[in-house]
């Protein structure tokens, strides 16, 4: 870990914590999810420096060291995406291999659409390209398809998440968020606090180290949750600034990964969606699906060089 280089640069109008190992010529940016950071990349930065390349992976807006706007507008898939294109405009780098996971799958997914010449491939896992649907906001799709208590939904009330999770302590909402292996999406009803998600914390897992959680906790007890949940607050927005792309298909080359255990693999119409053709028909060079079994949806921590194999094996094909 010491060998990881950490900068901050000025990025569309923010200042962006980027952590940066390898000297290769052809450049690898990780993009996380929620609740995580840079970090949650540490394995597959050295495994793949190793192998010669560039290894890059940012704290995205809102997260960690880099800059937290106050509004939630601020944080669209077109807010993120400037950051990221202003990112490698900074870094000097015309192309990257681009790898995400949760949140930054979903950005991942966005920033293929929207500036396919700066992707050479992309490796996403977790979750699935979300076709835009014309005709309902995304917030309300997710209460027509899971009801009010879906989390996404639980989590667009500015403050209350951020009330129930500060009932606890830090490192106990980022181990039930990390170790937590339920395949169930998520559904907190209305009339119960978020804080029920934390009242019995797993156990930690063999993966991952109470020295991982405390990095973790250290960072987001001096940002909060804000910065992460505003992604949620900003989905409706996106819809709104995204109709353009309605009907798009992702045209770079993508390998997905996610495991048999993760929520997002079992969240209404995903699995029909990927086996029913509707992936590969959106996503025309998308590679043979690979499920890992009896894994969660922290895959890239929880089976790391595995997930780094699954990288180079792909990427290396360029």
């Amino acid at each position: 870990m010491d060998e990881i280089v950490h900068k901050s640069l000025k990025v569309n109008g923010i200042n962006m914590h980027v952590a940066e190992v390898g000297q290769g010529p052809a450049a690898i940016l990780f993009l996380h999810g929620f609740p995580e950071l840079w970090y949650s990349w540490r394995h597959q930065m050295l495994d793949l420096s190793g192998k010669g390349y560039r290894t890059i992976a940012p704290d995205l807006r809102g997260y960690g060291d880099t800059d937290t706007p106050p509004s939630s507008t601020s944080y669209t898939v077109l807010h993120i995406v400037g950051d990221l294109v202003a990112l490698l405009d900074a870094l000097e780098v015309e192309q990257v291999f681009l790898v995400g996971h949760d949140w930054g799958a979903i950005i991942a997914w966005w920033f293929s659409l929207i500036r396919p010449d700066r992707i050479k491939a992309l490796v996403n896992t977790s979750v699935v390209f979300m076709p835009r649907n014309p005709l309902v906001k995304t917030i309300q799709g997710f209460r027509d398809s899971l009801g009010d208590g879906f989390y996404m939904c639980r989590f667009q009330e500015e403050g209350k998440a951020e009330e129930a999770f500060g009932s606890y302590e830090t490192s106990t909402v980022i181990r039930t968020f990390l170790s937590g292996k339920s395949a169930k999406p998520p559904c907190i009803p209305e009339d119960m606090s978020l804080g029920v998600m934390f009242m019995n914390p797993p156990p930690l897992p063999s993966w991952l180290t109470q020295q991982d959680i405390d990095y973790y906790a250290a960072k987001f007890d001096k940002t909060g949750f804000t910065g992460g949940l505003n992604y949620y607050r900003a989905m409706d927005l996106s819809w709104e600034l995204t109709a353009a792309w309605t009907g798009a298909q992702v045209k770079v080359p993508v390998k997905f990964v996610v495991g048999d255990l993760d929520l997002a693999y079992h969240f209404p119409g995903v699995k029909e969606f990927i086996e029913g053709g509707g992936f590969k028909k959106r996503v025309p060079l998308l590679e043979p699906v690979v499920v890992l079994e009896g894994v969660g949806h922290f895959l890239t921590q929880e089976k790391p060089h595995e997930i780094s194999k699954h990288i180079f094996d792909f990427i290396s094909k360029f």
